[in-house]
């Protein structure tokens, strides 16, 4: 938005030709949605607190996570109002990808919304049914993988890329869709089920989304997408923008949301930037690298498949208690702890997945 201002501006004073660097927009995005979510968050929460909207405790959870009943919950709609709100002002607003990742997030927030507003204010433990959640994500997931493959101008743009291999590039034709698809979902789905602990999900969030704003600012550049043997992706450098967006209201809420939290996200946020990743991902064709980036997901999701999975067939659990995180809280580790090495987990798989630019 405030890009076309200072369009305007530029015919006055040279100067203002600075906002159409990406950089500089992104660092003015970090800081636009951190102040944000400083200055909103303490009244948020207040409000939280005075209608009463905090979390229920599932009785079959670490007994240590019953003091955390009545916790503030909810806390991911400040995400989601920070990072739209400093994507609007700083994205460039006439391109496609911008509106693509913001109105998938903004969905998948409300679909998690409404989840929350059924749990914490109707006192509906259940929430939406498993069917109308899923019902939900897999419409907006698939409105947005057909519209990305329908507008798509180069090959580039729907092929599936091996990082490893210079010169494998897959057409995937309609294959596009359903890839899509799942990523968005699924990705959403996972984050979902890492958010158990305090700063759990949302430390992680940041550092893969920082992990692929690098990929989405290179893919967006032709020179360097030529010298890293990457697929030159023009409208993906805009994506750094709504990266920054994410990094600032993130940090921002992990203000409040560290251990021990003064605010939970929800499945408003948690739902929200797990689907901002996969699409992401997905813009830059980089699925694999978000499974890479995104393994600490990865291994929550995948225990408690296994989980499920043994108990029908053998009666008998793998874990402790499923999600993994609560199996390590379960054999003595202190929340902080499982955190901050969930967290140390998130940064060397990061590098992992940055490191593939020049694994090629």
């Amino acid at each position: 938005m405030l890009l076309y201002l200072t369009e305007y501006l530029m015919r006055f004073d040279g100067g203002f030709r600075v906002f159409h660097y990406l950089t500089f927009r992104a660092i003015l995005s970090v800081l636009t949605s951190l102040g944000i979510s400083l200055w909103i968050g303490p009244m948020m929460i207040d409000k939280l607190s005075v209608k009463k909207i905090g979390q229920s405790i599932r009785e079959l959870g670490p007994q240590s996570h019953y003091q955390k009943s009545g916790t503030p919950t909810m806390g991911g709609t400040l995400i989601l109002v920070a990072i739209a709100l400093s994507t609007l002002l700083w994205a460039d607003l006439s391109n496609r990808y911008i509106w693509v990742i913001l109105l998938v997030t903004l969905g998948y927030g409300v679909i998690g919304f409404l989840d929350d507003y059924k749990k914490v204010i109707k006192r509906n433990s259940d929430g939406l049914s498993a069917k109308a959640k899923y019902l939900g994500q897999s419409l907006i997931g698939m409105v947005a993988a057909v519209f990305l493959y329908t507008t798509a101008v180069l090959p580039a743009e729907t092929q599936f890329i091996l990082p490893f291999f210079k010169e494998v590039m897959i057409d995937m034709g309609w294959m596009y869709v359903v890839l899509t698809y799942f990523v968005i979902v699924g990705t959403s789905n996972a984050v979902n089920l890492t958010d158990g602990l305090d700063g759990l999900a949302i430390m992680p969030s940041v550092m893969v989304a920082a992990g692929l704003g690098v990929f989405a600012y290179l893919s967006g550049n032709i020179n360097f997408a030529e010298y890293l043997s990457i697929p030159y992706l023009p409208n993906a450098g805009e994506l750094i923008v709504f990266c920054a967006a994410l990094i600032g209201a993130g940090l921002g809420f992990l203000w409040f949301n560290t251990y021990p939290a003064m605010v939970f996200m929800g499945d408003v946020g948690a739902l929200a930037l797990g689907a901002a990743l996969g699409v992401l991902a997905v813009l830059v064709r980089q699925e694999i690298v978000l499974v890479i980036m995104g393994g600490v997901f990865v291994m929550e999701t995948l225990s408690v498949i296994i989980q499920v999975a043994s108990f029908k067939t053998t009666g008998k659990r793998v874990f402790k208690m499923a999600p993994i995180h609560h199996h390590f809280e379960l054999k003595g580790w202190p929340e902080p702890r499982v955190i901050v090495r969930f967290w140390i987990i998130t940064i060397i798989l990061v590098l992992i997945g940055l490191a593939t630019l020049k694994l090629r």
